[in-house]
């Protein structure tokens, strides 16, 4: 490839994520859904006890909600982006213009997951500036020392969050790419949601239970799942409680899907021509 065609593919690319971003601003549904997203995380602090005890304390709150409704904004901004494109004929529009596969899979990724991270990394610091308005003189959470109780742990989950928002976001691309109708993408995606957020989780306690896990292979097991593995990196690294969680594995786990399903998208996004 010449230096003439490299530029003209990072010219597209930055071109197409400034489409998707205008996309993203203008579509109500998605801006009505972020918006939600941020009160809601916002309330759960406010409401909850962990503000009131300090930084970790909020982290381990949150994590259930951002479990849950990180994927459900990931999917909901990306699910029909390739689709969509495909579906109106733009597509085709931009095939016309000698528009590289992997150039137009990056912009949409870059566009959408900035919209993204804009979402998710907003909505959890305006959760953490809920802590030293709530909390009171003397913590409540003694278990932690003030040392360990920092914004920084809550710096960490709050990366690590944005990490996890992009690992579903490039799966969610990868179902629009490869759908062929809005029905299937809808049907993909629900699947997506389900066994991201319950089903490898379920099939862990099954092998627990059955005997045909053993309890090394736990970590192993949950870094197969992007919430697994966004849970093991905050128990390891944000809260540092050690034990079974596997840095590591889960780490590798998420760039593993980012890297398999953007590699699927551009496979997918559409047929080379002969």
């Amino acid at each position: 490839m010449s230096a003439g065609d490299r530029d003209g593919n990072i010219g597209d690319l930055f071109a197409i994520a400034a489409r998707e971003l205008r996309t993203v601003v203008r579509t109500p549904a998605v801006v009505a859904l972020s918006v939600v997203f941020g009160l809601t995380v916002v309330a759960v602090a406010a409401a909850g006890s962990g503000a009131r005890g300090g930084y970790v304390p909020l982290v381990l709150d949150l994590v259930p909600f951002v479990e849950a409704l990180v994927p459900l904004l990931a999917v909901a901004l990306c699910y029909r982006a390739v689709l969509s494109d495909r579906e109106s004929g733009e597509l085709d529009v931009l095939r016309t213009f000698d528009v590289s596969r992997p150039a137009y899979v990056g912009g949409v990724y870059l566009g959408r997951g900035l919209a993204l991270v804009f979402v998710v990394f907003g909505s959890l610091l305006a959760a953490g500036a809920t802590v030293p308005v709530l909390s009171p003189p003397d913590p409540t959470f003694l278990a932690l020392n003030e040392a360990a109780d920092s914004p920084v742990a809550f710096l960490r989950f709050s990366v690590l969050a944005v990490l996890f928002a992009l690992a579903v976001a490039a799966v969610a691309l990868a179902v629009s790419a490869a759908a062929r109708t809005a029905r299937q993408a809808i049907a993909l995606a629900v699947g997506l949601l389900v066994a991201f957020v319950v089903g490898v989780d379920a099939a862990a306690v099954a092998g627990l239970a059955s005997g045909n896990l053993g309890i090394d292979a736990v970590p192993l097991v949950l870094a197969a799942s992007p919430n697994g593995a966004f849970r093991s990196l905050v128990l390891g690294v944000a809260v540092e409680t050690g034990g079974s969680t596997s840095p590591v594995a889960a780490l590798a786990g998420l760039v593993g899907w980012v890297a398999v399903a953007l590699a699927v998208a551009v496979l997918t996004a559409w047929r080379p021509v002969e």
